[in-house]
């Protein structure tokens, strides 16, 4: 959507051509004795006392990613990327190519909370470098630098992680608690040798954004019913499947922080931990000395818990251990990597575990996919085949606004596949049942699959068909 990008001939002629590359701005209008701009962060009162020095304008500003705004410039102004491609560097937005490496990162840091990325990439390629944004699980180049630059800021960012900035040879991790508008943020950091330099990843953890109320993750009314009827189990196995990012752990947390109450133990074992939640027992894994998921577990079993949360079964080991607490006495939570709820149930069967042992464990699998929703400037659609084919009349398209950069998204939104074990089922399973006849017997009760949860998304006008198409299976 760049070319709805427009710059009236009047504007140009109000700030000179190279403020608005160094500024990396685009003037909007002018109105009300006030000059309305585009910039990547509209939060930058250096950058606006300075301009309204410049054209003796108040400043008022909406955000858009520097990327947009560059490529413009450069359309308005062909012969500067030659300039700049000769070697200048053109990536540094306002004016921070003569700022230091510390306001730079914190800079990056903050404009990627601001914007509600999960994950900020450092990335050293073959003749330049870049920054890109995670945002509605999407990656988004925000600034392109030169490679030159890249060493000051991975030693930077290793230094307020703690990590050894004299180690580029191997692997590192670390933390960063960064102060963002009177709160602290807990970011992740991993650094890694690449052929080109070290490429860093900041898995940004933001808990004023994690929302942990079970009516607010996009399951429907039957499937809150459902869900909120096995959290109050007194034992038992209740699996969360899906792909990493599909926000497995955010619905481990809604469903802990729902039943978490003074008079119950409830302990953790993840790998990393991502949230602290207040009042409920937290560990971390720590390979290194032999503290993996399996030796938790049995460790906690010592701890007199109540409800207990493996962050993943991944070796027979782990799903023995997690199996047997489930069957005494125990409410046991955990993920696996499956494509849907029902080939979880075989994925256990698959890593060894008899089926009678799962039949009598798992009460409920959830699986979930993250999808993103249509911006409220989206199109309506008629007589769409696909549409009219799943029973939908109207549905919606993505259009793009400034409000949603430009890609008709904003935000994202979970669809859920619940299978709930009853006793016919687990009879199945117990007898070793292939998945198809699995599938053949919960079709028969009105099973609702990932892709029905997205249907009904569709026709809601939360999310577009491309988005269900994307993340579901037939």
């Amino acid at each position: 959507m760049k070319e709805k990008i427009k710059i009236s001939n009047d504007l140009l002629q109000i700030i000179p051509k190279q403020k608005l590359f160094e500024y990396n701005i685009l003037p909007q209008k002018v109105e009300d004795n006030s000059l309305y701009i585009s910039t990547p962060d509209k939060n930058n009162q250096r950058l606006f006392n300075e301009l309204k020095f410049l054209t003796g304008y108040r400043i008022i500003a909406d955000e858009l990613p520097a990327d947009l705004i560059l490529d413009s410039l450069y359309k308005l102004f062909p012969e500067q990327q030659k300039k700049e491609n000769s070697g200048k560097d053109k990536s540094f937005p306002n004016g921070i190519s003569e700022s230091s490496t510390i306001d730079f990162v914190n800079q990056i840091i903050s404009s990627a909370i601001k914007t509600g990325a999960s994950d900020i990439h450092f990335e050293v390629l073959e003749e330049t470098a870049r920054i890109r944004f995670r945002i509605d699980g999407h990656l988004r180049e925000a600034y392109s630098i030169s490679k030159d630059k890249s060493p000051s800021i991975a030693s930077r960012l290793k230094i307020m992680a703690n990590l050894d900035i004299s180690e580029k040879r191997r692997p590192q991790d670390g933390r960063i608690r960064f102060e963002y508008e009177k709160n602290y943020i807990d970011i992740r950091v991993s650094s890694l040798p690449t052929s080109f330099g070290e490429k860093i990843v900041l898995r940004i953890l933001d808990k004023t954004q994690l929302r942990l109320d079970l009516e607010k993750l996009g399951l429907n009314r039957n499937q809150v019913d459902i869900l909120k009827r096995n959290l109050h189990l007194p034992y038992g196995m209740i699996l969360v499947t899906g792909p990493t990012g599909s926000g497995k752990t955010t619905s481990l947390y809604a469903a802990l922080q729902h039943i978490h109450t003074i008079d119950k133990n409830i302990m953790t074992v993840e790998d990393p931990i991502e949230y602290n939640l207040s009042g409920i027992n937290q560990c971390n894994v720590k390979s290194d000395i032999g503290f993996d998921f399996a030796s938790a577990l049995r460790s906690f079993l010592r701890q007199d818990p109540d409800i207990i949360m493996v962050g993943e079964i991944r070796d027979k080991e782990t799903a023995e251990i997690a199996i047997r607490a489930s069957l005494t006495g125990h409410l046991v939570f955990s993920t696996l990597h499956t494509n849907d709820s029902v080939s979880c149930i075989t994925r256990l069967i698959d890593m060894g575990i008899e089926p009678f042992l799962v039949a009598s464990s798992v009460r409920l699998v959830v699986a979930q996919r993250l999808v993103r929703k249509l911006c409220s400037c989206k199109n309506e659609v008629n007589n769409d085949p696909f549409l009219e084919k799943n029973g939908i009349s109207t549905g919606f398209i993505k259009n793009g606004c400034p409000k949603c950069n430009y890609t008709g998204y904003s935000g994202r939104v979970a669809l859920f596949e619940l299978l709930e074990i009853n006793n016919n089922l687990s009879s199945l399973i117990s007898k070793n049942a292939t998945e198809s006849e699995i599938r053949e017997e919960v079709g028969i009760h009105g099973f609702r699959t990932l892709r029905d949860s997205g249907m009904e998304k569709i026709k809601d006008g939360i999310t577009s068909y491309e988005e269900v198409l994307r993340e579901t299976l037939l």
